[in-house]
């Protein structure tokens, strides 16, 4: 525990450009927001968290895990001085500084997860692959979802949003930082290379000669199953949806054109998962 008096102060130069993503992406970090969060990534086995700058009330609610971790650094500064570090005024009380994982090839994720779960109901059996999502809460909100859901990893094409941009990770409720993840430059190759494993990949789509997504739950349970998504605005690109095994929809109201990305997601995870997954607020949150 550092207690530091000046803005100015050098150990504090890390955390000046939390505002700047392409600068913190090029360093290698990222950055982790408010007492929940920042909790979830010291908490992590995976992720590696470099430094924490946190307001003295803030410091109460993690010093648990801090306590666990001596050789993280932890600079305690007033509400001023954090305001005028990260150059506005931050509410929350706390930010951290994340190592960001090594690059790692979305094949390896499926065999290391299949891995990672052997002993597990599921055995790697669900993802969810997203093309040219760019919203930053759209891919977050996703994230919670899979989350929420017992989804094994997410792929996500080249064209999406950082899942550990700072808001993408906030509205995540740090779902991206426990989630495995891996970003597919073949694309949509990797969907047929899927296909080829015995994966059946469900593209989602408004397309009104999609069955409708509740036909296809008898057959996703004894799959499987991949829930593909794409732009917020455009849906998946023709190549994409014709590298997928199968073409869902959801049934709406009359006049209604579509819904929400994430809230898509949830719905189609929930309808082809629901015979495998049961939740208990007991279950621990996956590190």
């Amino acid at each position: 525990m550092i207690r530091l008096e000046s803005a100015n102060d050098t150990r504090l130069a890390g955390f000046q450009h939390v505002g700047d993503p392409e600068l913190m992406t090029r360093d290698g970090l990222f950055v982790a927001e408010g007492r929940m969060v920042v909790r979830r990534l010291l908490d992590s086995r995976r992720l590696e968290t470099r430094a924490v700058l946190a307001t003295p009330a803030a410091l109460e609610s993690i010093r648990d895990l801090l306590d666990a971790r001596p050789a993280v650094p932890v600079y305690v500064v007033s509400q001023d001085v954090m305001d005028t570090v990260t150059g506005f005024h931050f509410h929350r009380g706390c930010l951290a500084l994340g190592v960001r994982p090594p690059a790692r090839h979305w094949s390896s994720l499926i065999d290391s997860r299949r891995a990672e779960a052997s002993a597990s109901a599921f055995g790697a059996r669900r993802l969810v692959i997203l093309e040219r999502i760019g919203n930053v809460d759209n891919v977050g909100a996703i994230f919670r979802n899979a989350a929420a859901f017992g989804v094994d990893g997410v792929l996500l094409q080249k064209d999406c949003a950082d899942p550990l941009y700072r808001k993408s990770i906030r509205t995540s409720m740090a779902a991206s930082l426990s989630l495995p993840y891996a970003w597919v430059e073949a694309w949509p190759a990797a969907l047929a290379d899927l296909a080829e494993m015995g994966w059946m990949t469900v593209a989602l789509t408004l397309s009104p000669t999609a069955r409708e997504l509740s036909s296809l739950a008898d057959a996703a349970s004894e799959r499987k199953i991949a829930v593909v998504l794409g732009h917020e605005g455009e849906g998946l690109t023709p190549e994409a949806l014709a590298s997928c095994t199968h073409q869902a929809r959801i049934p709406m109201a009359a006049g209604i054109d579509s819904l929400n990305v994430a809230t898509a997601a949830a719905i189609a995870l929930y309808e082809l998962g629901r015979t495998e997954y049961v939740y208990s607020p007991r279950d621990p949150l996956p590190r």
